[in-house]
C-alpha cells in the first residue's frame, strides 16, 4: 500500500508524487490540518477557508478513482512524523510520497518525517512539483544561488529551450479499497469564515483553476505587457490562490502559454513572454527561500539593511492597514484586500513602498498584515515582494527610487475607476481631482475623505536619508 501525502498539491491532474504513488501499487492519500502552525505562519483565514473547500472538491475526485482521503488534526508540523507513522502501521503502509515544499519548517518537518518512516522500515520519496527546476541546480559560475532575477532568468530560459518540464501521467482509477475517507471540516477553530463575496470570488476546484486558466490565454495574456498594470481592468490571470495552494500546476501553466505562443519561450507574444516572466519570479523567489535560509526567518536578504532606523508609528500603520492614509490608491488597495483577500500586483508594490518609504515603517510588520489577510498568501512571493519593495532583499529596487503613489495613481488608473470602485465617498470628484482629493476645496466642504498621514516630498526625503546612513553591503553568503 502506497501513501500520498497531500500538502500544497490539492490536485489530481500534474501531481507528480500522486502519479508516482498510483503507479507502483494501491494508494491512500492523507491531509493534515495543522491551525497551531498556521497561526505562527500568519495564514489568512480566508486561505484556509480556500484549502477546506478544495479538499471538498478533491475528496470527490479521489473518492471517484477509488482512492481514500484520510484527515488527521494535529497542533504544529513537530507532530507530523509520528502522526504520519502511525497512519502507515494502521494502513500496512510501505512507501509515502509527497511532493517538495520549501521554507525552513517545511524543510525541517519533511527531514524529521523521513527520518522516523526510514528508521520504521517505511520508505519515504519526495518530487519535484511546485518548480520547474530543483533549488540548487540553477546556480552561478562559482555554484552560488543567484541574487539578482535577470541573471537568474537567462539561465531558466536556457534550459527551459533544451527541455521543458513534463506533465505527470495522468491517474487511473484503482480498485476498490477496504478504507473510508473522513469528512472534511467545516471550519477550523482560530479561522474565522470568511464573508461569502469573497468565497465566491474564489470558487474552489480543478475544474475551476483551468477554466480561469482557459479564459486568460484565450482573451487576455495577448494584452498581458500592458493590462497587467492597470487594476481597473481584469488584465491578470487571477491564479495566484490555485497556484498557492496547489490546485493548479506551474507547468500546466507554462504548457499553457507555451501552446497558444506556438511553443516559443521568448519570442512571439510579448503577453505570453511577460506572463512566463512572471511564473520564473515565482519561481526565483522560491529558490531563494533555500539559498539564503535568513529570509525564512523574519530577516532582512541584506544584513545591512537591518540597522535601519524604522519608526514606531502605530496610529500610521493602523491608517494603513485600514485604508485611511489620505492617498486614494493605497487606501482603495488596502479595501480591495481587506474585502477580497487578493490585491493588483501593481498595488503591491505602491502600498509596500508607501509603508516601507514614505511611513518608514518596518516592512516585516507589512509582510505579516499581508499573510494574514491573502488569499495566495505564499511565504517565498509575499515576503520577496515585501523586499524587493523596501530595498532590503534581492535583485532589490534602488532605495532611491520610490514610488510616488498620487503619480502611480494618475498613470494606471487614469479615469479613477478603481478608486471610485473602492472608496465610493471621493465617486464625485473628476478625473483629476480624484487622484489627489486633499486639493479638492470642494472634498473637505463635506468631509468625507481623509487628510494625507505624511507628506510625500519629506517623507521620501527622510528615507533616503536613512538609507544612505547605512554601512557599506555585506556578502550574503556570509549572513546566511
Amino acid at each position: 500500500m502506497q501513501l500520498i501525502w497531500l500538502r500544497s498539491d490539492l490536485r489530481i491532474d500534474d501531481n507528480s508524487a500522486l502519479s508516482v504513488a498510483c503507479e507502483r501499487g494501491p494508494t491512500v492519500a492523507l491531509w493534515l490540518a495543522s491551525p497551531g502552525q498556521w497561526q505562527a505562519h500568519d495564514d489568512a483565514a480566508c486561505k484556509v477557508d480556500f484549502w477546506l473547500r478544495n479538499l471538498r472538491q478533491l475528496r470527490q475526485a479521489l473518492e471517484q478513482l477509488n482512492i481514500p482521503l484520510l484527515v488527521r488534526k494535529i497542533d504544529t508540523w513537530d507532530q507530523a512524523p509520528a502522526t504520519l507513522l502511525d497512519v502507515c502501521r494502521r494502513h500496512n503502509i510501505e512507501a509515502v510520497h509527497w511532493n517538495d515544499e520549501y521554507g525552513i519548517n517545511e524543510e525541517r518537518r519533511d527531514a524529521a518525517t523521513r527520518k522516523l518512516l526510514q528508521d520504521a522500515g517505511v520508505r519515504a520519496h519526495s518530487y519535484l512539483d511546485q518548480l520547474f527546476f530543483r533549488p540548487g541546480t540553477i546556480v552561478t559560475r562559482n555554484g552560488d544561488y543567484f541574487q539578482v532575477f535577470s541573471q537568474f532568468k537567462k539561465v531558466c530560459l536556457e534550459h527551459l529551450h533544451r527541455s521543458l518540464p513534463t506533465l505527470a501521467p495522468r491517474v487511473k482509477r484503482q480498485q476498490p479499497l477496504d478504507i473510508a475517507s473522513d469528512p472534511i471540516p467545516e471550519h477550523i477553530d482560530g479561522f474565522d469564515k470568511p464573508a461569502v463575496a469573497l468565497s465566491d470570488y474564489w470558487p474552489a476546484g480543478e475544474d475551476q483553476a483551468q477554466a480561469r486558466l482557459a479564459r486568460f490565454i484565450d482573451e487576455t495574456v495577448e494584452d498581458y505587457a500592458h493590462l497587467r498594470d492597470l487594476p481597473a481592468k481584469p488584465g491578470t490571470s487571477q491564479l495566484s490562490a490555485y497556484l498557492a495552494a496547489g490546485v493548479i500546476s506551474p507547468r500546466q501553466c507554462l504548457h499553457a502559454a507555451l501552446a497558444s505562443n506556438r511553443g516559443e519561450l521568448d519570442s512571439g507574444s510579448s503577453g505570453v513572454q511577460t506572463w512566463i516572466n512572471e511564473l520564473l519570479w515565482r519561481e526565483f523567489y522560491k529558490h531563494i527561500l533555500t539559498g539564503y535560509p535568513q529570509v525564512s526567518r523574519h530577516r532582512a536578504f541584506r544584513p545591512q539593511t537591518e540597522a535601519l532606523p524604522w519608526r514606531d508609528a502605530p496610529d500610521d500603520f493602523k491608517a494603513w492597514q485600514e485604508g485611511r492614509t489620505g492617498f486614494p490608491i493605497i487606501d482603495a488597495a488596502m479595501r480591495q484586500l481587506l474585502h477580497t483577500g487578493w490585491m493588483h500586483n501593481r498595488l503591491r508594490m505602491i502600498v509596500a513602498m508607501f509603508l516601507s518609504k514614505n511611513l518608514l515603517i518596518d516592512w516585516r510588520l507589512g509582510e505579516r498584515h499581508f499573510m494574514r489577510h491573502l488569499i495566495d498568501g505564499d511565504l517565498a512571493a509575499n515576503n520577496g515582494g515585501w523586499q524587493w519593495s523596501a530595498s532590503t532583499g534581492t535583485d532589490a529596487v534602488p532605495y532611491f527610487r520610490i514610488f510616488n503613489p498620487v503619480s502611480q495613481s494618475q498613470r494606471f488608473d487614469p479615469e479613477g475607476r478603481f478608486i471610485r470602485y473602492w472608496l465610493p465617498e471621493l465617486r464625485g470628484l473628476d478625473e483629476k481631482s480624484i487622484h489627489q482629493p486633499v486639493k479638492s476645496a470642494d472634498l473637505f466642504a463635506n468631509n468625507s475623505y481623509h487628510s494625507p498621514i505624511v507628506d510625500l516630498g519629506s517623507s521620501r526625503q527622510r528615507a533616503l536619508e536613512a538609507f544612505k546612513g547605512l554601512p557599506r553591503r555585506q556578502d550574503q553568503r556570509a549572513a546566511s
